[in-house]
């Protein structure tokens, strides 16, 4: 991988990946591993505690999975550089300054080693990772540095609705305009869970009002989505860190697009289809839209709209269950004139099946598990996993 001058060769690469692949074999490993860097951390530098929240299991989660996905894409360097360049901007949002690199770094480099042991943590296996962490760092540096906008905006909630028991759809206005692409997504942190930030993505795109939109999905025993969908009032005031991700809609490459989303995983494939239809000329887009209900279906009408006034959109919808639950009474509703009709199965299956997507641009949006299970379908289809595109699964 490369940033200007610097680089972390292929050894160095293979060092760094078997090195962490081994630490994570451990029992506990990635949980142990987390606790410790984050122990030193907190002990060296004292003032870095006040950036976290008070519970640290979700974001010790989220470290692993945010080093994992970096280690795995050392030598693919263009969306490992775009991924830092944006993860930089966005912890400008805590007050980050460069010696906290430092700091992070010198405590995951003790982290590492306490697990990996003296025969395994070799000179050349230090090198490497001094060399890596040194890029990563400097790659975050230099893009928080030389941003001059804002570190975070201040959303005023302005509209409200639960549209499934545990879905909600949030409006909010902006303290001052995003410019971020459509498909993107954000970190948001709300008044009853501070310092605790969730990733959502924008269902609209960027608009010169500052009117931005959210789709929450409550997760089972989450600590922030159960407040975000059920004790969100009118006038509360979200706080929104700088947009992150790649999905978007590539004109250089002049393919046809296939989107898979799942639940609210539909928000970023909305915004990006809003903000086509404001175009002239567009790619034929396939969407899939699945859930595990009917009602989990619960934007399919604004996408049939768009469908109709857009010929380059086709739009399927799928459900794994033929019916409703008992407790959701709203009837289904029926597609309009010329709409595909709602097929029951799962939607990765359904979308593998439904035709040849090899020369297409493919986006995937959902759960990890979605994610992984709709990339295999296709791959076995015939998609090149080069064609595939999704955000980083944490």
């Amino acid at each position: 991988m490369r940033n200007g001058d610097s680089a972390v060769d292929s050894t160095a690469i293979s060092l760094v990946r078997t090195t962490f692949k081994a630490v994570a074999a451990i029992e506990d490993g990635p949980a142990r591993l987390t606790q410790s860097f984050y122990s030193v951390l907190f002990a060296n530098n004292p003032d870095v505690r006040e950036f976290f929240p008070a519970a640290m299991e979700a974001q010790r989660e989220r470290l692993v999975h945010a080093i994992a996905y970096v280690i795995d894409q050392l030598d693919d360097p263009e969306p490992v550089l775009l991924f830092l360049a944006q993860l930089g901007r966005d912890h400008r949002k805590y007050g980050v300054v460069d010696a906290h690199y430092t700091a992070v770094g010198n405590a995951l480099i003790f982290a590492l080693k306490n697990f990996a042991g003296n025969e395994m943590w070799t000179d050349e296996v230090d090198n490497a990772w001094r060399e890596a962490i040194a890029l990563i760092a400097s790659v975050m540096m230099e893009a928080a540095n030389a941003e001059d906008g804002p570190a975070t905006w201040t959303g005023t909630v302005v509209e409200h609705k639960q549209v499934l028991q545990d879905v909600a759809v949030v409006r909010l206005q902006l303290d001052r305009p995003m410019e971020y692409g459509a498909g993107q997504y954000v970190s948001v942190t709300v008044p009853g869970r501070p310092r605790m930030w969730r990733y959502l993505s924008p269902a609209i795109p960027a608009n010169p009002e500052g009117q931005i939109e959210f789709h929450v999905r409550r997760v089972s025993g989450g600590w922030v989505s159960p407040a975000m969908v059920g004790q969100t009032n009118l006038g509360d005031t979200w706080l929104m860190g700088s947009p992150l991700g790649a999905l978007g809609v590539d004109r250089t490459r002049n393919r046809d697009m296939l989107m898979i989303g799942s639940g609210t995983g539909i928000a970023p494939l909305r915004a990006q289809l809003m903000e086509m239809a404001m175009r002239a000329n567009n790619p034929n887009v396939h969407v899939f839209v699945g859930g595990n209900y009917p009602c989990d279906l619960y934007d399919i009408e604004t996408l049939w709209q768009l469908s109709l006034t857009n010929p380059w959109l086709t739009v399927v919808p799928v459900s794994e269950e033929d019916t409703n639950p008992w407790w959701h009474l709203d009837p289904i509703p029926t597609p309009p004139a010329g709409m595909y009709k709602r097929i029951t199965g799962k939607v990765s299956a359904v979308a593998a099946e439904f035709g040849d997507w090899s020369n297409h641009d493919v986006q995937i949006v959902g759960s990890a598990s979605t994610i992984q299970t709709a990339k295999f379908r296709l791959q076995a289809k015939g998609v090149p996993v080069e064609n595939m595109r999704h955000d980083p699964l944490y």
